[in-house]
């Protein structure tokens, strides 16, 4: 692994980038929504992203503190930019995650009367580049912030030429008509019981079981959805693992570790079920819950969570 001190850094400078390039290359619409503030380039393998989380981010912070998955989107930014900038993966193609594997230090998520200044250490294990245009990355982060370590991860992840990902996707292909597909948001949770405190974010139905969900799915959400998907997003079902595993536990956690793969698509057009099994929690009151999304019976996701107590 590269080392992340500076003295063994020699820093190239990426070329400048204007807004309009670093949404598209982020893939969000929304200017406020960006995080990345800049890369630098360490060798072929290895650059650094800089990223920048606000001091104030309803859907992002609870309690003083920034949630996991802030995180979590630092990394999809940073590395959809990389794969175009550095890979030079065409903006056209379609960016999907297969797994990731990420911890972070709670210790590292107290929000501050600062805006926190984050670098990440991005290593490509591998890319492999295949005959009809697909790009399969592995992907190794380390984050640091004001001398924290704030969390590492591993990505699998695939990019695919349009004319590909549009016959993986068949009658779904157009976002616009996928995502007008969706019903109406189903009624949510008690935020308290998934460690939320307004409705609007909650991402699980009651179904009468307690350990068991409807997936929520409101296409209004300004975060959750930044514009039209053909499939629900992974950051939702990530979400949506996060709250589950918050209910099972049924006291004060926080998430600490995610062991997530993404098994199939997610579509608009039925509803899902959200399923947890929690394990009894180690001498620290540390505890893993098994996370399961299915659709049609099937299973389409299905994460570990790690927890601590709150």
């Amino acid at each position: 692994m590269t080392s992340c001190t500076t003295a063994n850094l020699q820093l190239i400078s990426a070329p400048p980038q204007t807004p309009t390039g670093i949404l598209t290359q982020v893939r969000k619409s929304d200017p406020g929504a960006v995080l990345v503030s800049g890369w630098s380039r360490i060798s072929d393998t290895t650059q650094h992203v800089t990223v920048a989380w606000p001091r104030e981010q309803e859907f992002y912070t609870e309690d003083g503190r920034y949630r996991p998955l802030l995180f979590t989107e630092s990394l999809r930014q940073g590395l959809a930019l990389l794969s175009h900038s550095v890979h030079e993966v065409p903006l056209g193609h379609r960016l999907g995650w297969e797994s990731v594997n990420f911890s972070v230090n709670p210790g590292a998520l107290l929000v501050t009367s600062e805006p926190v200044s984050a670098t990440l250490l991005v290593t490509h294990l591998s890319v492999r580049r295949r005959r009809l245009g697909s790009v399969h990355f592995a992907s190794r982060v380390e984050a640091r912030h004001s001398g924290l370590r704030l969390g590492t991860a591993t990505v699998h992840y695939t990019t695919h030429p349009p004319a590909l990902y549009d016959r993986l996707r068949g009658r779904y292909a157009d976002a616009r008509e996928a995502f007008a597909l969706a019903a109406p948001p189903t009624p949510p949770v008690p935020p308290g019981l998934v460690g939320r405190t307004r409705a609007r974010d909650v991402v699980l139905s009651p179904t009468g079981s307690p350990h068991g969900w409807q997936l929520r799915v409101d296409t209004g959400h300004g975060v959750l959805f930044d514009h039209p998907h053909d499939h629900i997003p992974g950051m939702v079902l990530l979400e949506a693992a996060d709250q589950a595993a918050q209910a099972a536990m049924g006291c004060p956690v926080t998430a600490v570790a995610f062991d997530t793969t993404f098994v199939r698509y997610v579509e608009f057009d039925r509803p899902c079920l959200v399923t947890a099994v929690p394990e009894a929690p180690d001498g620290l009151g540390r505890a893993r819950t098994t996370v399961e999304i299915t659709q049609d019976g099937h299973r389409v996701f299905t994460s570990t969570v790690t927890t601590q107590p709150r």
